[in-house]
């Protein structure tokens, strides 16, 4: 099997209605439960705090974000403002965020691909590690799911492994999407190249028009398309049958040890003071139980992965650790060749 390439932009998922345009609004001081003091000696927080989304607009990471920073606003007490600092798989925006002030006014989304798969793409000296910034909270975990064209001929993941040679489409460097289908063939010896694009919205496109006959994607790039007959799934990633798409059985379910998901949390520059901390992780800990968070989830087929610190540290090592594993043990390599 030829070495993956590893193109270089994230995916993008399918819009929510409604949180792409969200509106950040104020919300009084006085609404928000106990907080400590900020570094001016003021109650904390005294005034608006910035939410980085290392991502383009418009993506799950940037939805997702918007949705929590609006549900947080109201326990908070005040304002949550987004910018977007795409890069490097979120690698550009986190590092800006941990190099600010650690008072509580600069948070940041991170994804599990930057500690976990990005790594084995891209030797980066300056890679931030886990242990190096507060986690304030978690919130999503996403499985994907192995598609083709509901016009192929291929109905099961096994007449797809039969295939003579097979084009898969790739979506971001230190990818989970990618590092699944990766993973997948090679332990199925199967001749495949993969084909990149820029982003997951034209990888699917190119899927549709036949360019590729298969492509790894979230359950929010996809789910739409499967409904409306015109992908197939074949296989998910997951531990276990995702609730969204019971039908579809695991890699595992075939004999192919390949788990892959996504999971997001927000982070936080590290030595965060401990009333300030407190504040934040309650805060994002009410926005959880917000009805229309929950129905943004839920519409996005996102599952939630509400863990504490040291458990979601732990998850990330071990991650990493088995995807490492995993990568030497079918000699992968990741470069710019095909």
């Amino acid at each position: 099997m030829k070495s993956p390439a590893w193109s270089r932009t994230t995916s993008r998922r399918r819009l929510l209605a409604g949180f792409a345009a969200l509106a950040v609004l104020p919300v009084a001081a006085c609404n928000g439960v106990q907080g400590g003091k900020d570094a001016a000696g003021g109650n904390y927080p005294s005034r608006a705090v910035q939410f980085t989304v290392p991502f383009a607009p418009g993506g799950s990471s940037d939805l997702i974000s918007r949705a929590a920073a609006k549900a947080a606003e109201k326990p908070l007490g005040q304002s949550v403002v987004i910018t977007n600092k795409a890069g490097a798989n979120g690698a550009v925006g986190d590092k800006e965020v941990l190099a600010s002030a650690a008072d509580g006014y600069t948070v940041g989304l991170a994804v599990k691909s930057l500690f976990a798969i990005t790594p084995l793409a891209v030797k980066d000296p300056s890679a931030i590690q886990v242990d190096s910034m507060e986690i304030v909270a978690t919130l999503t975990q996403e499985d994907y799911v192995l598609v083709v064209n509901a016009a192929s001929p291929y109905k099961t993941l096994e007449d797809l492994l039969k295939a003579p040679k097979i084009r898969y489409a790739t979506a971001g460097v230190g990818t989970g999407a990618q590092l699944s289908q990766a993973l997948l063939f090679k332990a199925a010896n199967v001749t495949a190249t993969d084909v990149p694009f820029d982003g997951g919205a034209p990888a699917t496109t190119a899927l549709l028009g036949n360019q590729v006959e298969a492509l790894s994607a979230s359950l929010a790039e996809t789910m739409e398309q499967i409904k409306g007959g015109k992908l197939r799934p074949l296989a998910v990633f997951s531990e276990k049958r995702s609730t969204y798409l019971p039908e579809a059985p695991t890699a595992k379910e075939k004999g192919f040890d390949v788990v892959v998901d996504q999971r997001r949390f927000i982070i936080a520059p590290k030595g965060l003071p401990a009333d300030v901390a407190k504040k934040l992780n309650d805060s994002f800990a009410e926005a959880r139980k917000d009805a229309a968070y929950d129905k943004f989830l839920k519409d996005n087929y996102m599952e939630r992965w509400e863990v504490s610190d040291k458990e979601a540290r732990q998850h990330l090592k071990d991650s990493a650790k088995q995807y490492a594993d995993l990568t030497a043990k079918f000699q992968l390599t990741f470069g710019s060749g095909k």
